[in-house]
C-alpha cells in the first residue's frame, strides 16, 4: 500500500513537471504597440511645429511616448492635395490603428478612404457642412474631433479691425475658392460686414499667380485693411502675404500667429497648442476602446488675439486699450 502511493505520487509530480514545462516551453505573447497615422497636407521638418509639439505632449501626459508605448507613422501631402489619397493608403497599409487629421481637407480625404479606421481631426472649418460628421453632438460613423471655428469667427476678425480702425470702410479678403469651408467664411464675412458699414473685395488665392494678380489689384484699388483666410496655401503664402502688406501700410488680420509671427499685424483664432492637445485626449479615449462616434465633436474654448505691436508702429497705428487688454500675446 505505501509503495503504491509512492508511486502515485510520483506520477502525479512527473505529470505536473511535464505540464509546468509545456507551459514554460510557450512563446510569450506581449501586447502590440498601438499605431497612430498622424495625416497632414502641409510640409513637414524634423523639428516639430508648434502644434505637432502640443500633440505629442499631450500625449506624452496620457502616457503614449512614439518609439516606446506608441508608434507613430507620419505622412504628409507636402503642400499637394492630390497626394493626400495616397497618404491615407500608406498609413492604412501600415496598419494604423486610428488616423489623426490635421486640417478639413485631411480628414476628408481620410474619411473617403477609410469608413472602419477612426479619424480624430483637429482645426476642421465646418465639419458638419463639409461632411465630416452628421452633427456635432451625434458624430455618426468613424470621424470626430475638435473643430477649427473659421466661419463662426470672420465677424469676430472684422470687428476687430473695426476697433483698430474706427474708420475702416474697405477690406481686401484673400481666400481660396477650393477650400471646403471658405464659401460658408465669406458668407459669414459679408453679413457681418453690412453690420458695420463695410464693404468687402474677394480675391480667390488658390493658386500662386492668382496671389500675384491680388496683390497688383489690391495696390491699386487701396484698401482701407486686409482679411487673410486660413488655408494650407495662405499658410504657405505668409511671408510673402505680410511683406506686401508692409510695403502698402496694409493693416492685415488672420485666423492664426504663425501669420503674425511672419510680419502681420493681428490674428484672432482657437489656440491651436490647445486643440492639438485635446486631440491627444481623444486618440487615448479611442484607443481605450471608445467609438467615435460617441464622442461629440469639441468646439475650441479657448480663442487667442496676438498682436504685433513693431508693425503696429511701423504703420502709425496706436493699438486702442480695447484691444491690447484682451490680446494673450504682443510682439514688441
Amino acid at each position: 500500500m505505501r509503495r503504491r502511493k509512492r508511486t502515485v505520487a510520483a506520477v502525479l509530480l512527473g505529470i505536473g513537471l511535464i505540464a509546468a514545462s509545456a507551459t514554460d516551453a510557450q512563446p510569450q505573447t506581449t501586447p502590440r504597440t498601438p499605431r497612430i497615422g498622424y495625416l497632414t497636407q502641409g510640409a513637414m521638418s524634423d523639428t516639430p511645429s508648434p502644434e505637432r509639439a502640443a500633440f505629442l505632449r499631450g500625449l506624452r501626459e496620457l502616457g503614449y511616448v512614439d518609439g516606446e508605448t506608441i508608434k507613430i507613422e507620419y505622412r504628409s501631402a507636402e503642400s499637394h492635395v492630390e497626394l493626400l489619397p495616397e497618404a491615407v493608403e500608406a498609413l492604412i497599409e501600415q496598419g494604423v490603428d486610428l488616423i489623426a487629421a490635421t486640417g478639413t481637407v485631411p480628414a476628408l480625404a481620410a474619411k473617403q478612404a477609410t469608413q472602419t479606421i477612426p479619424v480624430i481631426f483637429t482645426f476642421a472649418s465646418d465639419p458638419v457642412g463639409n461632411g465630416l460628421v452628421a452633427s456635432l453632438a451625434r458624430p455618426e460613423g468613424n470621424v470626430t474631433g475638435v473643430s477649427g471655428m473659421q466661419p463662426e469667427l470672420a465677424g469676430k476678425k472684422l470687428e476687430l479691425l473695426k476697433d483698430l480702425l474706427p474708420a475702416l470702410g474697405r477690406v481686401a479678403v484673400l481666400w481660396t475658392s477650393v477650400h471646403p469651408a471658405h464659401m460658408r467664411e465669406v458668407e459669414e464675412a459679408q453679413a457681418a460686414a453690412r453690420g458695420l458699414g463695410i464693404s468687402l473685395t474677394l480675391y480667390d488665392v488658390t493658386r500662386l499667380v492668382n496671389l500675384q494678380r491680388a496683390f497688383a489689384e489690391i495696390e491699386s484699388d487701396r484698401p482701407d485693411a486686409m482679411l487673410t483666410f486660413w488655408d494650407y496655401r495662405t499658410l504657405a503664402y505668409r511671408g510673402m502675404i505680410a511683406e506686401f502688406a508692409a510695403k502698402q501700410r496694409l493693416p492685415t488680420i488672420f485666423s492664426s500667429r504663425a501669420f503674425v509671427d511672419a510680419g502681420g499685424l493681428m490674428s484672432f483664432g482657437p489656440d491651436p497648442e490647445e486643440s492639438f492637445r485635446s486631440v491627444a485626449r481623444y486618440v487615448d479615449r479611442v484607443l481605450k476602446g471608445a467609438k467615435p462616434s460617441e464622442l461629440p465633436v469639441e468646439q475650441p474654448t479657448r480663442f487667442e488675439l496676438v498682436v504685433n505691436l513693431k508693425v503696429a508702429t511701423s504703420l502709425g497705428i496706436a493699438v486702442p486699450p480695447s484691444i491690447l487688454l484682451r490680446a494673450g500675446r504682443t510682439i514688441e
